[in-house]
Parts: structure tokens; C-alpha cells; sequence
């Protein structure tokens, strides 16, 4: 088994550029299907400014919760895999977890393609810019003001990360979701997003999420994600010992290949 986990992050360490599994040209364009940021007069709007309120109130009463809203404002896929990784009940990271790793690299990859054309068409303006305040992440406020609101980013990497890791491990579904959940909301928290914002977010993962399941190459990584879970757990049988170790040594002689044929 160690030979095993051992020859996988060293195929994983010589691939470490994050591969989309869709370009923003192949994922659900937002703008058809998904509902524009509310107008300043509904009560939707209001909505938005009451749960903005709510976000400040927490960061008063909550200091716990704010604290786990300040680290979720870290947008990296290390963050990620350290918040989740209670969840999920296994320490995730590169060295110790390559396939998992490598599946949520690229998934974030994608979920970054979605995001982009409905940012800049709204344009929508932050909360804590309209109301000229600070967030509880002033470190960041300089890069927010230079991209738009409408939908969460944050929102979107977290929950589809959710999703993913509840595939990974379905008997902690509950705990992995909860913690998807509380990832969006951290962006209320803060003060960087209105809630429609992170409503938006969440239907974009999830429209990311089913459309990654038609890639082939995003099944055969989520496969190999399961199996090394299970190995790391001490769940996996001989048969998927070995039907892993093959996979491993399959992809590792294709991406040889293609790095010959491409000289």
C-alpha cells in the first residue's frame, strides 16, 4: 500500500498546473439560466441589506464564527483542503493526498470559468463599498474592489468542493455539506458579498458540478480520488489496490507520451 500512495504523488508532483475540465465556453452560460442580481428597490435588495446587517451583527456577538469566516476568506485551494479536511474525516493536502488533491485543483480551475463572463457583465458593486465600510478582511479589500460581486467565487469553490468531497465520502455528507454551507455564508460575515451574491454562487457550483460529471477524464480522476480515500482509510480491498496502482501507471505512460509527442 505504501508503494502504492508513494508512486502516486510522485506522478501527481511532475503535473502540478491546474487543468479545467471545461473552458468557460463549454460550462452553463449564467446569463440564461440563472437569476440577475436583484434591483435596488425590491425586497430582494432589501433582503440583501438585511442579511448584510445580520453579517455585521455577527461579527459583534460571534467571535468563533467570525474567526472561521475570516480564514474561509483565504481563496486557495489550501484552504480548502485544510477547512474540509475534518469534514471529510482525512488531512488533505498535495504530498499526503495527490489524487484528491489533483481533482480539486482542477475543479477549482473550472469553477473559475464559470464566474468571469457573469462578473462583468453585472458589474454589481460590493456591500461594504456601497455602504463605504470596512470588511472584517480589510487585508483584502484593495483586490475586491478591483472585481465585482455578482456571483460569489468563494462561494461557488467552496460548495462545489463540497459536493465533490461528499462523493468521496458519503457518510460524512452531512458534516461535508454543513461546512459547504457555512463557507458561502462566511462571505456575508465578512461584509465581501450580499447574500443573493452567494445564493447565485451555490447554483453555479452545483451547474459546474454536474456538468464536470460528463468529462471522462473527471470521472477517472473522481475514481481514483474514491480509491485513495479508501486506501488512506484502510477501507480498500486487494481489488482496488490493484485496479488503482494500474490506473496510476496508465495515466503516468499517457502523460509521458504526450509530453514526447508534443517535443
Amino acid at each position: 500500500m505504501m508503494a502504492v500512495l508513494m508512486m502516486t504523488a510522485l506522478c501527481a508532483s511532475a503535473q502540478s498546473k491546474p487543468e479545467p475540465y471545461f473552458s468557460f465556453r463549454e460550462l452553463p452560460n449564467m446569463l440564461k439560466w440563472c437569476p440577475a442580481p436583484p434591483d435596488t428597490v425590491g425586497a430582494a435588495f432589501a433582503y440583501d441589506i438585511m442579511q448584510y446587517m445580520w453579517g455585521k451583527e455577527m461579527r459583534l456577538k460571534d467571535k468563533e464564527r467570525t474567526e472561521i469566516a475570516i480564514r474561509d476568506a483565504v481563496y486557495s485551494l489550501e484552504c480548502i483542503m485544510q477547512e474540509f479536511s475534518e469534514p471529510l474525516g482525512l488531512q488533505m493536502s498535495e504530498e499526503e493526498t495527490p489524487e484528491i488533491y489533483r481533482l480539486l485543483r482542477d475543479a477549482k480551475a473550472t469553477c473559475e470559468n464559470i464566474s468571469g463572463f457573469p462578473k462583468y457583465y453585472y458589474k454589481r458593486i460590493r456591500p461594504f463599498m456601497r455602504f463605504h465600510e470596512h470588511t472584517a478582511t480589510p487585508q483584502f479589500e484593495p483586490e475586491l474592489r478591483r472585481n465585482f460581486s455578482y456571483p460569489s467565487g468563494h462561494t461557488i469553490l467552496g460548495w462545489c468542493s463540497a459536493l465533490l468531497l461528499s462523493e468521496i465520502n458519503p457518510e460524512q455528507a452531512d458534516t461535508i455539506l454543513k461546512r459547504g454551507m457555512m463557507y458561502g455564508e462566511s462571505r456575508v460575515i465578512v461584509g465581501a458579498h450580499w447574500q443573493s451574491d452567494v445564493d447565485a454562487g451555490r447554483l453555479a457550483a452545483a451547474a459546474v458540478y454536474a456538468r464536470m460529471h460528463t468529462n471522462k477524464r473527471f470521472q477517472e480522476q473522481m475514481q481514483l480520488a474514491c480509491q485513495e480515500f479508501r486506501i488512506k482509510m484502510g477501507l480498500a480491498t486487494n481489488e482496488e489496490q490493484k485496479a488503482y496502482r494500474k490506473a496510476i501507471e496508465k495515466r503516468a505512460k499517457e502523460e509521458a507520451q504526450a509530453k514526447k509527442d508534443a517535443k
